[in-house]
């Protein structure tokens, strides 16, 4: 879950949902794959958070700081459980999904590689694995990692909308270096000049639209500290649910 402080409590964002915001993202980019690579890509993108932990509720307190407030994703473990559940999940949409699966899991986790003797034979088995693939696939490897740095892209400013990340002032923050550099990587760079409720300003601008307009679904939580799973469940079931939308706009 991505979990914001609200003065009421606070807002849920499902990791399902904030990726299902950065396929949004994407689809507003002038396709530059074939179209079945490029559907391939979209579905990567609006599922590469499935296969999180299932808690349903009964009793423990995965959901949970020790505190008692909802958990954000950054406050869990690391669970290779998941990362093998998501590339695994992949499979049955193709090499091509698996490939972009593949690579953004290396991505997250090759930092941690020493620090976690459990993930060294995961990520050797990822390098070999993306390279069978874009050899059986004959994939040319610019034109692959363009179509990963994507999602990467995408994933990125959709965590910065969804984890109210806009700078104050309307100073910019920088999203990730454009896929389509042409080997200058140059930085896209994100704002919001009006303030909370006012247009979002990326420059230079990507997407094929002059305006576009795009949103997530939250829960709504009114209270602070919650018992256990059970209760947290119970909120996040029957509470509200907000739809948050932006309007980006190029700068």
């Amino acid at each position: 879950m991505i979990v914001n402080p609200i003065p009421t409590g606070w807002q849920v964002i499902y990791q399902q949902a904030h990726a299902l915001l950065a396929a949004q993202l994407a689809w507003h980019w002038a396709p530059f794959l074939s179209a079945d690579r490029w559907v391939g890509l979209l579905a990567a993108t609006a599922q590469h958070d499935d296969e999180q932990a299932a808690w349903h509720g009964r009793g423990g307190h995965h959901g949970l700081t020790p505190a008692g407030a909802p958990a954000n994703f950054t406050q869990l473990p690391f669970s290779l459980e998941q990362a093998e559940g998501v590339l695994h999940a992949a499979r049955f949409q193709g090499r091509w999904r698996s490939l972009l699966t593949s690579l953004h899991l290396s991505t997250l986790y090759e930092p941690m590689r020493d620090s976690k003797p459990e993930l060294v034979d995961f990520l050797d088995e990822l390098r070999a694995r993306q390279a069978r693939w874009m050899k059986e696939l004959h994939l040319d490897k610019v034109r692959t990692h363009q179509a990963y740095d994507l999602l990467h892209w995408c994933d990125r400013l959709s965590l910065i909308l969804c984890r109210n990340e806009l700078p104050e002032m309307g100073r910019a923050v920088e999203i990730y270096p454009d896929p389509l550099g042409n080997g200058h990587r140059t930085a896209h760079l994100v704002r919001q000049p009006g303030g909370p409720g006012t247009p979002v300003v990326v420059s230079p601008w990507p997407f094929a639209d002059k305006e576009l307009v795009v949103s997530v679904e939250a829960q709504q939580l009114h209270q602070l500290r919650f018992r256990d799973d059970a209760e947290l469940a119970a909120a996040l079931h029957f509470g509200p649910t907000q739809t948050l939308c932006w309007i980006l706009q190029p700068g």
